[in-house]
């Protein structure tokens, strides 16, 4: 088996190095027919004498280069306009948006004439690989769970250099993916076959290229943390079912659903976490989809104001973070390997308090400045001093909270960090509906993680996996019970404690904070007594 672990290995990193060259490959050549056929009345007139004079016809061997001339010529264009005052011509689409439809026009030679095999060649040995790799583990006998298994020894999981080549490559990629989409046209070009699947007349964006990734990994990663934790029932649960909201809610349905004209919405995805919710364009089109854009509508205000709060109440924030949230899924599953590297010093909570309630409250301040900017759009399209309140461009105020928290945060730093600073930076740090649940789990809550401080070993194999950065051990050694907003639940300490000191419970809200009655030996061990 070991032999098939190796060969796993190797198909892995075949497929992930003919992945990345896509970025650096290809010919691109956009001909006056396709500039023509793609580009607007409005866009024509104002960039066909630049366009062609420095693009047309020009050869260029990787999809930056191409796109960085397109946004070059496109935003001097608009700034020539705009320095004239001359806001009729000024162009409105996003640059890189601009770029990205050129390149994937002009893309031309061999690769976008095998997309299929390239798909098989990237994702399929990619997937195949990594299914060896896992299963081989299961076979070999490793033991379930983790026993001191020398995490800190490994190059991959102690920020050594396997673990910096994995950073290095996750916040490329979600640099590119967001700010550089038209980089990956070969890449996005990749998955085109699946994309067909749904549309035959469409082909795929680069967020069907992200969500159709977040999902392979989500399985193929939780394949890996079911046969890691297949001795607790509770871990292999958890991770079936969020992988599925993923997949089914996240993916599926936000694909299907405009096959039949209605809006693509994730219907899982609640506010603040959904910061665009109250955006007027989301607003409009929502409001324009006849009932059921109504019932998104008002589903996204039920789900985020009652829904969420009372399911808090009755199962702590672990219900969303754990068993729902595709953040959480991702963080679980491709992030596990590195969970022991949250940081579990005082200073880290410290800085944990105000950096994730300091995002709530920009949240809750950009969402006044949305609601307000929608109603008056809504209203009266045309009165654009309404876009200000108190002085301050709501356009402004939200495009700034999409940047630094929807992708710098959420994305490069959230995901792209998780080989350095753990998993759960983004849930821990910076996510505003964890922040938000938080608040309700501290003090108007049932859930709690009980503790048995008679039988604590002081292994410390708890505290080392607790991807919240909480000092497990140090409540299991005084019998107290864990009641911390950051916590979401996941179980992990439980499942590694060898002794099963650790407990997850919903029980009276009254004296949750620490242990009633004494402990007494019950049928299935040590419990406490309520």
């Amino acid at each position: 088996m070991k032999l098939v672990k190796n060969i796993g290995l190797v198909l892995f990193l075949v497929g992930l190095t003919i992945f990345t060259s896509l970025v650096f490959t290809g010919d691109f050549k956009m001909t006056d027919e396709i500039m023509r056929s793609n580009l607007s009345e409005s866009e024509l007139l104002n960039l066909e004498t630049r366009l062609t004079s420095e693009v047309v016809e020009k050869n260029y061997s990787t999809s930056l280069s191409f796109g960085n001339d397109v946004i070059r010529i496109y935003n001097e264009t608009n700034q020539q306009f705009r320095d004239a005052q001359q806001w009729d011509k000024v162009m409105y689409t996003a640059p890189k948006e601009f770029a990205s439809k050129l390149a994937r026009a002009s893309s031309a030679g061999w690769i976008p004439q095998h997309k299929s095999l390239l798909f098989f060649l990237t994702f399929g040995l990619g997937i195949l690989g990594s299914l060896m790799f896992v299963l081989a583990e299961l076979k070999l006998g490793g033991p379930a769970g983790i026993k001191n298994n020398g995490v800190y020894h490994s190059a991959a999981t102690n920020r050594g250099w396997i673990g910096i080549s994995a950073f290095v490559f996750l916040v490329s990629f979600y640099i590119l993916l967001y700010y550089f989409p038209f980089a990956l046209t070969n890449v996005i070009g990749v998955v085109d076959p699946v994309k067909h699947l749904f549309n035959p007349a469409d082909f795929a964006s680069q967020w069907f290229l992200y969500g159709f990734m977040y999902c392979t990994v989500m399985i193929v990663m939780g394949a890996r943390m079911i046969i890691k934790y297949r001795h607790n029932n509770y871990q292999i649960v958890r991770t079936i079912v969020v992988v599925f909201f993923q997949v089914i809610f996240a993916f599926l349905l936000v694909e299907i659903l405009p096959l039949f004209d209605l809006p693509a919405r994730d219907l899982k995805n609640a506010w603040p976490l959904d910061y665009s919710f109250l955006f007027e364009w989301n607003v409009t089109e929502l409001l324009d989809s006849g009932h059921f854009g109504k019932f998104l509508f008002v589903w996204g205000i039920v789900l985020s104001l009652v829904i969420i709060p009372v399911m808090v109440y009755f199962y702590g924030k672990r219900w969303y973070c754990s068993w729902v949230c595709g953040c959480g899924g991702l963080a679980e599953t491709l992030g596990d390997p590195y969970r022991q590297l949250s940081n579990k010093k005082l200073w880290a909570w410290k800085l944990e308090r105000w950096m994730i309630h300091g995002v709530l409250v920009f949240a809750i301040i950009m969402t006044i400045f949305t609601g307000y900017l929608t109603y008056n759009v809504i209203q009266n399209p045309t009165m654009e001093s309404k876009e200000y309140l108190f002085g301050f461009s709501a356009y402004d105020v939200r495009e700034l909270y999409g940047f630094l928290i929807g992708s710098i945060f959420a994305g490069v730093i959230g995901t792209g960090f998780y080989p350095i600073f753990g998993n759960r930076t983004w849930c821990r740090f910076g996510c505003p509906l964890a922040a938000y649940m938080g608040l309700v789990q501290r003090f108007k809550s049932r859930f709690r993680i009980t503790t048995n401080g008679g039988q604590c070993i002081s292994c410390g194999n708890c505290s080392t996996y607790c991807e919240q950065g909480i000092d497990v051990r140090a409540y299991a050694q005084k019998g107290q019970n864990i009641v911390r907003s950051s916590c979401v639940g996941c179980g992990v300490c439980a499942a590694v404690c060898p002794r099963g000191v650790l407990k997850l419970e919903n029980g009276p809200e009254a004296n949750r904070f620490g242990n009633e009655g004494p402990i007494v030996l019950g049928n299935n061990g040590f419990e406490l007594n309520q």
